[in-house]
């Protein structure tokens, strides 16, 4: 996407002794179940939350402290901003034993900008004008125009290195280059990562990983109480936090994360397209009373489609404070009396929980809402693939993407040419300085323009047993690396 999205199944029996587990083994719990396991072709989150960097891996990678490093790639080089030689790693090889090379990267990009293509970030492909083989292990991509960018883009779950002879099956049995290959997948259950012994890398300390899937707040606290699973990387019953942060068979991990939780508004609905009506919807919304009643008080306030602890990010919540009575002229000006918006909720806490007070505070200025609770899949289908909501409240979970808001076809439908102008400056741009400026400049925009309400970033509660080491504190892209996870000897 999206983004991709935060993201039933009930309780499984445990599927390894403790003793088994403690040696080579973890199971994780995660809130939703992808809808498969394709990070090229698939917008949730859930499906980066299993593959990346386990499954897949990409020319570059996305590190804990959100840096790009050296993936499928060992190195690269660009003079220009224009064109990027990379410089593939020897001896790589696929699930299934075959060599990837420059081949499997040309087949990679293309199929993933090519016109039929159904990634949801093609975006990040679209300066792409050739990519082309120097020898095996060399790939020169040229761009249409100067990315200072480009390796970011490339670091992206989307953007992750495919087997050609087994794309067919890619959503159900996925075969990538990672330290874990595909082992089983119960649908409603759970999922199984095997270690891969011909990884070309550190071969991982665990030999099995299992992905269950719980949805329920309360049932994810049984299950972590009941020692059923090992670690539930993004918790969602912040409530019970403290009793596991007292017990000594846990620890809690409190974080960061690139989710920017919004109250998106279909700018195609004829009343949203105005902005005093989308300005008294985000001076009627009160962050912390969301924070907190959503969240427990979990959770940072924005003002813009920007993380926080980015560099670049400008504290614009004043521009959008809590001012109800400022809500109330705002909508007598705009003459949208008797209003009532369709207000789509995907299954996630934060949503669900969010989309209550939302609601209320909506109420309270005159604004009638429709609450409508969908399943992952139906909200994917119907809110996100063919825009058919009036507002919908979803984190979106994938780094830097502001550029989001220049798509035309994207699901808020925003349309403002100064924006474009902003993010093709950007695109454009290599000089630090010269960047942080636009970026500056583009949160602005948004701001201004109350593109959409903004309601806070996503906090990173994560709970996991006390032996348990190299989980991600922070999650500077949707993912669950296990590459450095092991229990304490």
């Amino acid at each position: 996407m999206f983004a991709k999205f935060m993201q039933a199944a009930a309780m499984a029996a445990v599927l390894a002794t403790p003793a088994l587990a403690a040696q080579d083994s973890i199971t994780l719990a995660m809130v939703l179940e992808p809808p498969n396991l394709d990070p090229t072709g698939g917008a949730a989150a859930a499906i980066d939350e299993v593959v990346y960097a386990n499954v897949f891996e990409g020319l570059t990678r996305i590190a804990p402290d959100g840096s790009v490093q050296p993936g499928l790639a060992e190195s690269w080089e660009s003079d220009d901003g224009r064109t990027y030689v990379f410089h593939l790693r020897p001896g790589v090889t696929f699930h299934d034993g075959s060599a990837f090379d420059a081949q499997d990267v040309i087949f990679s990009l293309d199929r993933a900008r090519a016109p039929d293509s159904t990634n949801a970030q093609k975006a990040l492909f679209e300066g792409i004008e050739t990519v082309e083989a120097i020898d095996p292990q060399t790939v020169r991509v040229a761009l249409k125009a100067p990315d200072g960018g480009f390796p970011f883009k490339m670091a992206w779950g989307d953007a992750v290195m495919v087997d050609q002879a087994s794309i067919g099956d890619i959503a159900t049995k996925p075969v990538g280059t990672g330290p874990f290959r595909f082992g089983e997948w119960r649908q409603g259950d759970h999922i199984r990562l095997d270690a891969f012994d011909g990884y070309w890398g550190e071969k991982p300390a665990l030999r099995t990983a299992t992905f269950r899937f719980i949805s329920d707040p309360s049932a994810a606290f049984a299950a972590m109480m009941a020692g059923d699973i090992d670690a539930f990387p993004i918790y969602p019953a912040p409530e019970t936090l403290p009793q596991l942060q007292s017990d000594p068979r846990f620890k809690v991990l409190v974080g960061t994360t690139e989710g920017e939780t919004i109250l998106a508004m279909n700018h195609k609905h004829p009343a949203l397209a105005d902005i005093k009506l989308r300005e008294a919807i985000a001076h009627a919304v009160n962050r912390q009373e969301i924070i907190d009643g959503a969240m427990f008080g979990y959770g940072t306030p924005i003002g813009t489609h920007f993380a926080p602890h980015h560099p670049d990010y400008v504290d614009l919540t004043g521009k959008s404070q809590y001012d109800p009575e400022l809500s109330k002229k705002l909508l007598a000006e705009a003459g949208t009396q008797n209003l009532t918006l369709r207000l789509a909720l995907p299954p996630t806490p934060y949503a669900r929980r969010g989309g209550e007070i939302v609601a209320a505070e909506l109420r309270a200025v005159g604004i009638q809402t429709q609450i409508t609770n969908m399943e992952w899949a139906q909200w994917l289908e119907q809110v996100f693939k063919n825009a058919d909501y009036d507002l919908t409240i979803i984190s979106h979970v994938e780094p830097m993407d502001i550029g989001i808001y220049a798509r035309k076809d994207y699901y808020f439908n925003y349309r403002n040419p100064a924006f474009d102008e902003t993010m093709a400056k950007l695109d454009a741009t290599t000089d630090p300085a010269e960047r942080s400026a636009l970026l500056k400049q583009a949160q602005e925009i948004l701001a201004d323009d109350h593109a959409n309400a903004f309601l806070f970033q996503m906090a990173k509660t994560g709970v996991a047993k006390a032996e348990i080491e190299g989980l991600w504190e922070n999650t500077p892209m949707p993912a669950n690396d296990l590459t450095q996870v092991r229990w304490k000897e």
